[in-house]
């Protein structure tokens, strides 16, 4: 078949070439190679259908203008990988194994929903990222880094990154910071399963966790294999009764800030957890989401260093940086930090070199110590924005949870109930905010309109015009 003329199904032999032109233009000893897969691509993306008649060997090497084994090379091999099928007299035919695949490729990144205001919580302002900074130290980092510091890490992090790391949590933190109990994680979420399959692989089957509290701590827990049981809190904290009643022996907080209700547990409350952790011979984890941003108190220390051998201790730099960067610690008790590191090996291998190497000097040189006072200066302007802006447009309002962290609550007063309706109004005028409800692990019955208010990913002006937004939706 010449390339004048057309295959059994109609298809004009012209069509199979044309789709070959680029390929035969490229340079020599890449010929045969990109020849090759221009013709696998053609089959995958469906332009050359199965059933199709190829030209013979001799023709496509004529029209292509390359030699005629190169040709032949390239039928024999997608023949033998199962693109193409051949019978002797019978010519060679495009076949039916490979199937078009999906050319694209899905963003599944939690975005917001496009919303005038958003002041749903979890999220810093992204447009702080130090990008100057952090480009200095990776060009100093790529330019200094030996070779072997390239090979797979220590999967519990480079040495350098634990240590600078266990130096800067025992100075912001008050934690007992030993570099040989830390490991260097992809995030909170990586420690929360490391311990809750270690803890499982121990024989536990149930953990505590705060109600409400972070929905993820739940789903978390439960693809490891255990079970979560909610545990209600009080005006000090976590409820004891209820947590002794339980029978759990593992139990998951946020004590310095509680998330969402705002709290910091009293000094009585950490201490009777402690007792607790020791009676049972149990594990607390501490979930230090947002430790770093205080504004009207002075910083709570953190749980851990009451009691480094029955508090496992966890952070990252997702509030304070970026989510993005995917980097956390995690300090744990001796009792568990062989098996927690063995399961960290099994898990990935250790997390990126370069990645720990760059914020290794990131943290040494200070810069990390300067953003986070870059930070908590425009975060603390943004909380009195939001708070005056609250006062004025919901007289009445209740906001608590403000000395620290990056959210608020925001009780209204009954008159802007109830809040099935409050949220539809006020997500038609487009303003994107979540009820206390949604962190409840339990349904809620009962509750008055009660708002977690995020306010870091804002700026002054969009935080006042949201909630100015909010009070017309509903008239006031």
């Amino acid at each position: 078949m010449t390339s004048s003329g057309t295959s059994p199904n109609g298809l004009p032999g012209s069509a199979a070439w044309e789709l070959l032109l680029p390929a035969a233009s490229a340079p020599p000893r890449a010929r045969g190679r990109s020849l090759q897969e221009a013709l696998r691509e053609a089959v995958r993306s469906g332009r050359l259908v199965p059933g199709t008649r190829l030209p013979s060997s001799r023709d496509l090497a004529v029209d292509l203008g390359v030699s005629r084994g190169l040709v032949t090379e390239a039928y024999e091999q997608l023949t033998a990988e199962g693109y193409l099928r051949s019978g002797r007299g019978a010519g060679t035919w495009v076949g039916g194994a490979a199937r078009a695949a999906n050319p694209r490729a899905r963003d599944l990144a939690p975005r917001s929903p496009g919303a005038r205001a958003d002041f749903r919580p979890g999220t810093p302002d992204l447009s702080l990222f130090p990008r100057a900074a952090w480009a200095a130290a990776q060009r100093a980092v790529l330019a200094e880094v030996p070779h072997h510091a390239l090979g797979y890490p220590d999967p519990r992090g480079l040495p350098r990154l634990r240590t600078a790391l266990a130096e800067l949590l025992a100075r912001r933190r008050g934690v007992v910071a030993d570099p040989e109990r830390l490991v260097v994680v992809s995030g909170v979420a990586q420690a929360t399963t490391l311990l809750g399959h270690v803890l499982h692989a121990r024989g536990m089957r149930d953990i505590g966790v705060e109600d409400p509290g972070s929905p993820e701590h739940g789903s978390l827990h439960t693809s490891a294999g255990l079970n979560a049981v909610p545990l209600p809190l009080d005006d000090e904290g976590l409820d004891l009764d209820a947590l002794r009643a339980s029978g759990v022996r593992a139990v998951v907080t946020t004590p310095a800030h509680q998330f969402p209700s705002g709290i910091a547990y009293s000094a009585g409350r950490r201490t009777e957890l402690l007792d607790w952790a020791r009676s049972v011979d149990g594990l607390v984890i501490e979930d230090d989401y947002d430790g770093d941003f205080r504004y009207d108190r002075a910083p709570v220390g953190a749980l851990q260093g009451l009691d480094p051998e029955r508090v496992a201790y966890t952070g990252s730099v997702s509030k304070s940086l970026a989510p993005g960067l995917r980097l956390g610690w995690l300090l744990v008790p001796e009792w568990v930090a062989e098996d927690v590191v063995e399961r960290k090996r099994t898990m990935d291998l250790g997390h990126p070199a370069l990645d720990q190497e760059l914020f290794a000097r990131f943290v040494e040189r200070g810069d990390y110590d300067r953003h986070l006072r870059r930070c908590q200066r425009a975060y603390r302007e943004r909380r009195d924005v939001l708070v005056a802006a609250l006062e004025e447009h919901f007289p009445g309002a209740e906001v608590s949870g403000i000395a620290a962290g990056l959210h608020v609550i925001a009780a209204l007063p009954e008159r802007y109930g109830p809040q099935d309706r409050f949220l539809e109004r006020t997500s038609a005028a487009g303003v994107a905010a979540r009820p206390l409800t949604d962190f409840a692990h339990a349904p809620v019955k009962g509750e008055g309109v009660r708002l977690v208010l995020g306010y870091a990913q804002l700026s002054p002006a969009r935080i006042a015009a949201g909630v100015r937004l909010m009070a017309g939706a509903l008239g006031g």
